[in-house]
């Protein structure tokens, strides 16, 4: 059973949303949204990300954002790195905090840099010590980890692996991130109760995208295992481009509206969040993945029943 009265959310919006949009959001327009998700309230904000300009577009004024931002005490801004040119980057801007990637999927990483997993894991070490010598912290994501298009299902000793080589670099924050949308609950309950019972020091993350309408579902099967910090992503803004069909990231309004359900505390304001999907729906101009965008929240409707005509 659940015995969690807490969670911490982290939005995502404006870097794994953005970058799977074609329209290129300006600096002014980031630091504006940035602003707007401090004040609801939420305790970390990953800002962007440090990857090729030619390759992320998106994500070129990352940089920019950073050092024009009026970034405050207390909430955590992280960005995604590759490589050592990312971290000098971070070094540059002022970002605190870092955020590498691999694939558990070996078919899918060998293809795209002719590494395993772990190998890729291991390739890590200078950014991690360039990192720590700088004083920026350093956290792990491992995509795919509930399966991948390529391979179905994950072993369970794939993700271990990739976890310990992670841990053998001093690396005790990870991400599980389902990229390509084909977790679901029973799965997520099994593969994180394991990964918690053998890696107890780490502190574990879940990001859900919702490509087959399961994100909700699965947060609270991560919940049910013990986990009680998520990404989520404004107005279900995201995907991830390399895999056919994926959908965006599990909506932020959508989540919050369930945490306010379940009487879980969050410390962000529902209603502030649901200004800021509002905001980039009418920018973005097309659909957007929230259902509490096109219904409202539970809490507080005030419907009135139609008056009975009088003949």
């Amino acid at each position: 059973m659940m015995n969690i009265d807490k969670v911490t959310l982290c939005e995502v919006g404006l870097r794994d949303g953005f970058q799977n949009e074609q329209q290129i959001f300006s600096t002014e327009d980031k630091i504006t949204i940035l602003d707007m998700l401090t004040d609801a309230g939420y305790p970390i904000i990953e800002v962007g990300s440090f990857m090729s300009p030619k390759a992320v577009p998106q994500m070129a004024d990352t940089d920019a954002v950073y050092k024009q931002a009026r970034l405050r005490d207390g909430v955590e801004y992280r960005a995604l790195i590759a490589n050592l040119r990312g971290v000098q980057r971070a070094i540059d801007c002022g970002c605190k905090k870092v955020k590498l990637n691999v694939s558990a999927s070996k078919a899918h990483n060998i293809a795209n840099l002719n590494m395993t997993p772990q190998e890729s894991v291991a390739g890590f070490k200078a950014c991690v010590d360039l990192a720590h010598d700088h004083h920026i912290e350093v956290s792990g994501s491992i995509s795919m980890p509930f399966g991948s298009p390529w391979e179905d299902e994950i072993p369970l000793t794939d993700i271990e692996t990739i976890v310990q080589a992670y841990l053998n670099l001093d690396v005790k924050e990870l991400s599980l991130s389902d990229a390509s949308g084909l977790a679901y609950p029973s799965q997520v309950k099994e593969i994180v109760t394991a990964m918690k019972a053998q890696f107890p020091e780490v502190k574990w993350i879940l990001h859900f995208h919702n490509t087959r309408g399961l994100g909700i579902a699965n947060i609270v099967a991560g919940m049910e295992a013990g986990v009680d910090t998520f990404d989520t992503s404004f107005a279900g803004l995201g995907g991830c481009p390399f895999v056919p069909g994926a959908a965006g990231n599990v909506s932020s309004e959508d989540v919050l509206n369930l945490m306010n359900q379940m009487h879980i505390d969050t410390g962000i304001d529902l209603d502030k969040v649901i200004e800021i999907g509002r905001f980039i729906r009418d920018r973005v101009q097309h659909d957007v993945h929230s259902y509490v965008l096109k219904a409202g929240k539970s809490v507080g409707l005030k419907l009135e029943l139609p008056q009975k005509k009088v003949k």
